[in-house]
């Protein structure tokens, strides 16, 4: 029996690599000018840069419905 992948993994995916790419993009954009971490200190911005997608990937995940099993009867 072929597996279906819920919902809730398919925009939790999306979320994470459209939030990573997103922010790739930002730093690349201001590479030269990194005023966008400057008010943070340096043993902190790599937590928060990482923070950033596994929230927003959380977020996509909490909000998505799950996919019917019907497979699975009623408890």
């Amino acid at each position: 029996m072929a597996r279906v992948i819920e919902r809730k993994v398919t925009w939790a995916t999306a979320a994470a690599y459209l939030t990573s790419s997103g922010l790739l993009g930002v730093l690349a954009a201001v590479q030269d000018n990194a005023r966008v971490l400057e008010p943070l200190p340096d043993s902190i911005s790599p937590l928060v840069l990482s923070l950033v997608p596994g929230l927003i990937t959380f977020a996509a995940g909490w909000k998505a419905r799950h996919t019917p099993r019907p497979d699975l009867g009623q408890r």
